[in-house]
């Protein structure tokens, strides 16, 4: 049907349906070529060229000719900020299972590009046919996902032809892209595409240059007839152990201009690339915004220190001489005090938002009413859109007995054992330890029934924080939603320091783009935040100074590296081309 052709024709010419060697030659040019790109420029993909590259995918194989694939294509910013922030996630996680120097290596690889991609395709297998009813698919059920990867390899080759860039990121939970995108049940992700003009043009794969592992020889893969019963091949290796894409890519362009080896700061560069991007206009300093509070669940016995220790360094910090007060002028950070609810009448000096509710103490009431936290989290707000004209802002908190309502929090957001939850805490012993673990428990206890059970929404957050948190943290998450919403970058410091990001985000998932992990404290429960949030924290140093030291020590660096960048000397690109033989200028 369709071929002219006759077996005697075919007979005298079995080469005769070849295509000729200048066709062979350049697809395997392509083939050699292609590379998983991880580098974008913003400049748009023509209609034409991102339909060239769909109708590759849509002329794969498919086995029973079910083309079970379908092109989700993803433009919306918002949308992809959220699926960034879900690879960055996993890829914490996929980190904390590896050894050291796997995990720095995974770290090191760039993710940026569903950020800077101006596209992204999501190729999806719709598995609702039942794999009886599909020619081939009874024996083996799982073809109708090869013929999916098919698509993919018949596109990434499209767009390398075109020279488009295209990379392959399968750093998601299949569940939560699912969710991100509505797709239905029995229907698949098999990841996601990004798809741009590539700002970067490798001489070979990524991951051969970074070292992670080379190509295996051809011989040493080929099994002739069956597998043999000694001498097999070896098993795989295995080392288990919300900015404008222009406008990273921008940050990214200028980095690369420095006399310098790309990302040479490391963790550092990535954060300053975001930084930038967030704030193209630059920015020299930033505010730390202190909030303070009291809390009925100290009188259980979970903290070593009496109440009135949070009045004190309240006054310390007006006064400019508590540690946190210390830390942010020594960053260049002006201060923010916030009374959220400190014992006793209203501080003098500072910034008047408590509540004006009984609170509780978590085991046998409520922490805060619904309308306090409203309140709370719109003062927030108008706090961090204020604090954002400065440049960064650092969160910081103190509160008597603040790291148990923390560690309630952590338990209810993102399901950790509250054994594991607390930690040990300034100036606590084991007695102190095993009282909140049995408070934490209690408040669990009593508050899960109501909270609900679909921990992503935004009333799961908010019924969290009114049930089981703390004014100072409320106020916190509507400083980071203010100051993101003003598109400042919003510096995060420990456990405490780090929840009003993991709230915010609960409730406007486009804030992981703003947000900055200052470090890591001695707190067990923080580690498990950051990976939530998808963040690498810039300091490891076990601190428990709360105040926001750790985040003022962080927007220090941050500051000092944007002075970096803008003293460093730029280079001229014909001293780095190789193709030039008179190599004209000199670096400025």
């Amino acid at each position: 049907m369709g071929d002219t052709t006759s077996a005697r024709r075919r007979g005298a010419d079995p080469t005769g349906w070849a295509m000729g060697a200048d066709v062979a030659d350049a697809l395997r040019d392509v083939i050699d070529a292609r590379r998983d790109i991880r580098r974008y420029r913003p400049d748009p993909v023509p209609e034409e060229l991102l339909t060239a590259v769909l109708e590759a995918g849509h002329h794969a194989p498919s086995v029973g000719h079910s083309q079970p694939w379908r092109f989700m294509v993803v433009r919306d910013q918002a949308t992809r900020d959220r699926a960034a922030h879900l690879a960055d996630r996993a890829r914490l996680a996929q980190a904390s299972d590896l050894t050291q120097d796997r995990a720095a290596r995974l770290l090191d690889l760039k993710l940026e590009g569903l950020r800077e991609a101006p596209v992204g395709i999501v190729v999806a297998c719709d598995r609702r046919t039942p794999a009886a009813g599909v020619l081939g698919r009874a024996t083996f059920p799982d073809t109708d996902l090869w013929s999916c990867a098919t698509a993919i390899e018949n596109m990434w080759l499209t767009a390398r032809a075109h020279g488009l860039g295209m990379g392959w990121v399968t750093l998601f939970e299949p569940t939560d892209l699912a969710m991100l995108l509505d797709l239905p049940t029995g229907v698949d992700t098999l990841g996601w595409l990004c798809l741009g003009w590539p700002d970067e043009r490798p001489t070979s794969p990524g991951l051969e240059r970074a070292a992670w592992s080379r190509r295996t020889p051809l011989q040493d893969i080929v099994i002739h007839e069956r597998w043999p019963s000694s001498g097999s091949p070896d098993a795989p290796v295995s080392h288990v152990r919300g900015p404008a894409q222009d406008r990273l890519v921008t940050a990214t362009d200028a980095a690369d201009e420095l006399l310098s080896p790309p990302e040479s700061l490391g963790l550092l560069d990535r954060v300053l690339n975001r930084v930038q991007a967030l704030a193209p206009g630059g920015l020299s300093g930033g505010t730390l915004v202190l909030a303070a509070a009291d809390h009925p669940v100290a009188g259980l016995g979970v903290s070593a220190y009496p109440a009135h220790v949070t009045h004190d360094v309240v006054s310390a910090a007006l006064a400019g001489g508590s540690v946190g007060a210390a830390a942010a002028t020594a960053a260049g950070l002006r201060l923010v005090v916030v009374d959220a609810g400190v014992d006793g009448a209203a501080i003098t000096g500072a910034v008047s938002s408590r509540p004006l509710d009984d609170r509780g103490d978590l085991c046998t009431t409520d922490a805060l009413t619904a309308a306090d936290v409203e309140r709370l989290l719109e003062a927030g707000r108008r706090i961090g859109r204020s604090a954002a004209t400065d440049g960064l802002v650092v969160l910081g908190e103190v509160g008597v007995g603040n790291t148990t309502i923390a560690a309630a929090l952590v338990c209810a957001l993102i399901h950790v054992d509250p054994r594991d939850a607390v930690g040990l805490g300034a100036g606590s012993d084991a007695a102190i330890v095993a009282r909140k673990a049995d408070v934490v428990e209690a408040a669990l206890t009593r508050a899960r029934p109501a909270i609900g059970a679909a921990a992503d929404a935004p009333s799961y957050a908010l019924a969290a924080l009114r049930m089981l948190g703390g004014p100072e943290l409320a106020v916190l998450t509507g400083v980071v939603l203010g100051a993101a919403d003003a598109g400042a970058p919003v510096v995060l410091d420990g456990l405490c320091g780090s929840l009003p990001g993991l709230l915010a985000v609960r409730l406007e998932p486009s804030v992981q783009a703003y947000l900055v992990a200052g470090q890591q404290s001695r707190e067990r429960a923080h580690a498990a935040v950051l990976r939530e949030l998808g963040l690498e924290p810039l300091l490891t140093l076990r601190l428990r100074a709360g105040e926001g030291v750790g985040g003022c020590l962080a927007a220090s660096m941050l500051l000092q590296g944007l002075k970096i960048r803008s003293l460093a000397a730029r280079t001229v690109e014909n001293v780095l081309d190789p193709h030039r033989s008179d190599l004209e200028g000199t670096p400025q």
